[in-house]
Order: C-alpha cells, then structure tokens, then sequence
C-alpha cells in the first residue's frame, strides 16, 4: 500500500478529514454535464496537488531530488515521455516521479542521460506505472531499472475492465478526469510549455492511489498471483529493446497493392535510403518521407526528377532537396540482377490460419477447439482471452502439438511460449482435452 494519503474526489465544498490538505486544483465542467462534484460527478484536475515543478536539468538540482527521494516512503509512480512519430529514436525525452514524502519530480534527461543515482535510492521500492512494456526500455536507457512494479495497465487488463487507458481509470475508479491532449506532443522541443509540464505531472499524480485500488480489485476477485506473476515477467523482460525484423522494409503501409519483385526492390531501396536519412536526422521515418510516396514511386518507377516530383508525397522541399537519393535509390533497384531480387521470405511458426483448413483439416480443428477453450475460459474469470494466452501461443500449439498429449507435455509446451504458471493452471486441463483426436464418427448401418 502507498504511504501518501489517498486523494478523495471532493464531493462538496469541504474535504473529507481522511483528504489531503492540498488536494489538486480541479474545477467543475459547465452545469448540466453531470460533472459538478456536488452531483457526485468526476472533476477535472488542472494542476498537482503541490504545483508544477520545474524540470531538473543541473546535477546539483539530480543530487537534491536523489535525497528527497530517498528519503521517502512506499511506491514510486514513474511514467516518461517520448517524441514518437517526430523522432528516429525511442528514448525518454522527460521522465516524471511522484513518491510520498518526496512530492513530485520532472528529470530531463537530455544534459541528465544516466540517472543510475536515482534508481540506487528507489531500486528496492515498488515501481508504479501505466503500461510498463512501453516506458521501460527507455527507462533502461538512463538507468532506470525496476526489481518490482506495478502496472495500472495490466492490472485493470486482469480485472476485466473494458477501458483501461490511464484517464478512463482515473475517473472510474478514483473520480477525477485527466486530460489527455499532450500525449502525443513533440516532447524532444525545448523549452517545454508550462501547460505539457503540468500535463507531465498529472501523468505521476494519482498513480499510486490507482494503483491501490486497482489491488483490492485484484483481491477481491482472487486474481492477485496472477497479477504478481505478470510483473515479475515484465521485470524479467520489459527493459529489453523491441526484436529487430529481418526485414523490416515489407511493413511499409500499401506494400501489398504491389506486384512482382523488381517493384518490392524499389521499395526496399527506397525505404533503406530513407532509415538512413532519418537515422541520421533522428527524425521519424515518416517525416522524411512517408509510405504512400515509397509505394508511389515504386509503382510508377520515375527515371527524372520532373516525373518523381509530380508524385503525392514528393511536393515538400526537404523531400524535394533528396530527390537525386530517391532517384539514386530506384536506380540501385533498377541495376540488381535477378538473383538479387527479394524473396518471399520463409514463414516462420504457423501459417496464416485462413490457410489451415487447406493445409492441414486435423490441424485446423484443433486450432478451432483450442480457441474454444481459451474463448470459454477467459469468460469465465472475466479476463480479455489475449491476457490469457497469447493467439500465437495458441496457433503455435494448435499446428505442432506435442507427440504424446498429456497435460505435462501440453503444460511444458505452453511454458516454452513464455506462458506463466497461472495461465497454464487455467488452461493446460481443457487445452489437452482440444489437442487429442475425438472419436471417429460410427458410420450408420443401412436399414433394409
């Protein structure tokens, strides 16, 4: 449980005694929007409880908020802000801190990129966030490193809440509305504004008060151990960087609308051309030049810049100041013999499952019973079936089931897909049963 006193939405105009003494600034929505706190509707915060602090930007300013920190007591809310969409890289461009008897905490991590300091004082507290897997490898960047979390996310994944973004919790749960208009900011800007600043600190506000009550919720409906063994895995495994894709170029968006290798050649080069720029710019690939301009200079293969120019997508002037790399680039794809040409790449694991009744009827049987299974059963506890077993696990087990199916090899199966122990408790009985073969149909005997 969180040391810091738990906020309470304010449903008159005095506090509740068990309230803060500064609760957060929030204002009520214009009346007949069920939003006045009179009415017992949820009211919007507009600033923290203790301000806005300035972000920290000097080691001395790291050494005091390294003290404060731990001097504190009980969870450490986390969350960090990236530049997704304007930038090349994944990294953390603000991350933000709240702790009880610490207050809250904005780190820049551009003059201060190692914060291994920090994380010695709070390693062996709690960490806080909401979804974790997508702020820890950034967070490992700047040496940041949980040895326990929380994840608001997730939790409410295994409560079985149908909304589980970090606003739509906050007012179920606790009362109070977050506004949600900087998320996807061009965080990498300096000086940041005042507005994402307080935005940025909200983010950390009522974290670990969400996280109680998310826990008791957990409790309630006996899903705590479950919910331990899935932030002990992310722990294990959330602070490792994304897998890199073999080839990552056939993701580019419209690619399908192509035909013939020589055209998915251009797109390759093209699209290596311009990771290279972007890289290099630590720009979003995207703002260097986006797909459909890939896909529309492959299709169309220009030999000149009067005709690449005519192209959507080609009409921008940094776009236009590259077009001897684009054309460079299609020419490379025009020159590579035919042995050189891509190759539909080797499927790895599965075939598409619209292609199993075709490939493999007993397969395809399975696949549909096993889903059976998991479908039933996630129903059954009130969980989405994807927090149950991951759909690839499922297909994966469904195309190569173990040679002798009992519930050891399926259980040792599903732990080979990285499934935890709840999961294969759940699951491993009813899955063995949709594994094995059913009886063949007794043929009728004709009557004469």
């Amino acid at each position: 449980m969180t040391d810091e006193p738990p906020l309470r939405r304010r449903p008159t105009e005095e506090l509740p005694g068990n309230a803060p003494q500064h609760p957060p600034s929030a204002q009520p929505q214009p009346a007949g929007e069920g939003a006045d706190p009179a009415d017992g509707g949820p009211v919007p915060l507009i600033a923290p409880r203790d301000g806005t602090p300035d972000p920290v930007a000097a080691p001395a300013e790291l050494a005091e908020v390294v003290a404060r920190f731990a001097a504190g007591t009980g969870p450490v809310a986390l969350d960090a802000e990236r530049a997704s969409g304007y930038r090349y890289s994944q990294r953390a461009y603000l991350v933000q801190l709240r702790r009880a008897g610490a207050g809250t905490a904005l780190i820049d991590p551009l003059p201060l990129p190692d914060l291994s300091a920090l994380d010695a004082v709070i390693g062996e507290a709690e960490w806080v966030l909401h979804a974790a897997s997508q702020d820890l490898p950034c967070l490992a960047e700047v040496g940041l490193r949980p040895r326990r979390l929380f994840d608001t996310e997730l939790a409410a994944r295994l409560a079985g809440f149908e909304r589980v973004g970090l606003a739509a919790l906050t007012e179920q749960l606790l009362g109070f509305t977050l506004e949600k208009h900087h998320s996807a900011a061009d965080w990498s800007s300096r000086p940041l504004p005042e507005s994402w600043l307080t935005y940025a600190a909200l983010d950390v506000e009522l974290l670990t008060d969400l996280r109680d009550a998310l826990d008791a919720e957990l409790t309630r409906q006996g899903k705590s151990a479950w919910a331990a063994e899935e932030f002990a895995a992310l722990v294990r495994t959330g602070a490792r960087p994304p897998r890199v894709r073999a080839e990552p170029w056939r993701r580019t968006s419209g690619i399908h609308r192509l035909r013939g290798a020589r055209a998915q050649a251009r797109v390759r080069s093209m699209w290596y051309a311009r990771d290279q720029i972007a890289a290099r710019r630590d720009a979003a690939p995207g703002r260097v030049l986006p797909d459909s301009a890939i896909i529309a200079a492959a299709e169309l293969d220009p030999k000149d810049e009067k005709t690449l120019l005519t192209l959507p997508g080609f009409g921008g002037r940094s776009v236009r100041r590259l077009a001897r790399t684009w054309l460079a680039a299609l020419d490379d794809a025009r020159q590579l013999p035919e042995d050189s040409l891509p190759v539909s790449p080797a499927v790895e694991g599965p075939p598409p499952p619209h292609r199993w009744a075709e490939r493999d009827p007993v397969a395809a049987g399975r696949l549909a019973r096993c889903r059976e299974v998991v479908i039933r059963i996630a129903g059954e506890h009130n969980l989405p079936p994807e927090n149950l077993i991951t759909p690839d696990s499922v297909r994966r087990l469904a195309w190569t089931p173990p040679e002798e199916i009992t519930e050891a090899s399926v259980a040792e199966t599903l732990r080979g897909f990285n499934a935890r122990e709840w999961q294969i408790g759940l699951l491993t009985p009813d899955l063995t049963e949709a594994l094995t073969p059913p009886p063949p149909t007794p043929t009728p005997t004709p009557t004469s």
